[in-house]
This record gives C-alpha cells, structure tokens and sequence, in this order.
C-alpha cells in the first residue's frame, strides 16, 4: 500500500480540520438478497453520501425488477445512486465500459458512477481522464463520480472525479495508516476510507482517524473479507451507532 505508516493509532502528523463525516455505500447485495440493507438506506434523514449499485457485476443484461423500485426509494430520500462500473485496474474495454454506463442510466437513472478498481499509477492517468471525460459528458452537470483505487493514487487523480477512494482495506492496517501530505490541500469531501473488519469497541477511534486524515465519507463494517465473501454486502453489527455518530439527529 502507498499509505505512509504512522507509529500511533490515531495517525501521525498535523491534525486536519474538523468536518461533518458522511456514509458512503460501496455496494450492498442484490435487493432480493439483501432487503433490510436496501430498505434501510431508503429511511430519511441518514447521513448518507451516496450509494453504490451493483446489479451484476454491472448494470446486469436487462432492467432487474428489484433493482429499479430499490433505487426510486433510495433518491426518493434524498441519495445519490451511483452506478458501479469495476474499471478491472484499467483493463477494462471502453466500449464495455461505455455501454454499461448507458444501461446505468437508461434503466435506473443513476446520479452518477461509482468506479471500482480504478488504476492509481501515474501511467494511467491518461485513460483514466478518458474514461471520466467521457461519463462526465454521459451524465451532465451535477452528477457525481467516486473514483476508487483503494489506496493512494498519484496525486494528478484528486481532478478526475469528485471524490477519491483512498483507503480500501482492513481495519488491522487502517489504524497505522497515514494519509499524504498532498490530501490537505484538498477538503475533506474529496476522499473517503472504506474499512472492513473493524470491531464494534474501535469505531470511534476509526472515526478520529477518518477525520484527523481528512476523509469526508466512511463506511465502516465488522464484517470480514474472505474468500468469496465480499465485506459490504450487508448491513454492519452496529449500524445505528454509526449513523448516530456520523449524523447525529437521525430519525428513527
């Protein structure tokens, strides 16, 4: 990883400035799969930030019945719904790519995309910029896109897309992690840290953490990676703490 590693847990150098954290959803299972998860994003008031959906991979081959009805509760409350498109570290086809945007767009009427497994090396800049050049168009003004390498991409990447994913990982490196100094001179709404694995009696270290490294969106999960088990597939343990911690004032 091309974090710097601090010799605390609470992330060595200068302090950034406070801000109000927001929850940013990478992606929970299939409505049909996951119903409590879909329907809780669709209760008002939550500090979200966006949503992440992945019908299949993708937008799926067809309209999904589940998926549509979801996403209309979802921005009903206020959400953007992000279409997640995987970029496969740059190798995905742009024609590919390009078509699942418009389905994205077509038959769900996404707020924007969120793209997963993006290159972060400087090389990649160039196809990268074409790819979020050519969404950017696709979606208008407004509209959002979360660019996710999952580690610190070379600096240039901070204007390809309205946000970074700049930590994707488990909570064991997180809480040695040490952002950059480059991320200062950004707000903190420009980044977000996705941590899986973190237990229920560290989630406010985790957030002091987010915070003092300058990400303005979290999700953060009990839930564990292992083989064939992705970590935000489903809600975590403690949900309601988080909510209540990041967006105080949430209506039950």
């Amino acid at each position: 990883m091309s974090y710097l590693r601090s010799s605390t847990a609470t992330g060595a150098g200068p302090p950034r400035a406070a801000a109000a954290l927001r929850v940013g959803v990478p992606g929970y299972a299939h409505p049909l799969l996951a119903p409590v998860e879909w329907a809780e994003l669709g209760r008002p008031g939550l500090p979200l930030d966006w949503v992440a959906l992945n019908v299949a991979g993708g937008p799926g081959d067809r309209p999904d019945p589940y998926c549509g009805p979801a996403v209309a509760r979802v921005r009903s409350a206020g959400v953007p719904v992000l279409g997640r498109l995987d970029l496969r570290l740059g190798t995905r086809d742009f024609g590919e790519l390009v078509s699942d945007a418009h389905h994205f767009l077509e038959w769900y009427g996404v707020d924007g995309f969120y793209l997963d497994r993006a290159p972060g090396d400087r090389a990649a800049m160039p196809d990268t910029e074409r790819v979020t050049t050519t969404l950017r168009a696709l979606v208008g003004a407004g509209r959002r896109l979360v660019l996710a390498p999952g580690d610190v991409p070379y600096q240039g990447f901070v204007e390809l897309a309205d946000q970074l994913v700049t930590f994707n990982g488990a909570w064991a490196d997180y809480r040695w992690s040490q952002a950059p100094d480059w991320t200062a001179d950004h707000p903190p709404a420009r980044f977000c840290h996705l941590v899986h694995g973190l237990p229920g009696g560290h989630l406010d270290e985790a957030l002091r953490i987010a915070r003092w490294q300058g990400a303005g969106t979290v999700y953060l999960t009990d839930r564990r990676q292992r083989v064939g088990l992705d970590p935000w597939e489903s809600l975590p343990g403690y949900w309601d703490k988080i909510v209540s911690k990041v967006g105080p004032g949430v209506s039950e």
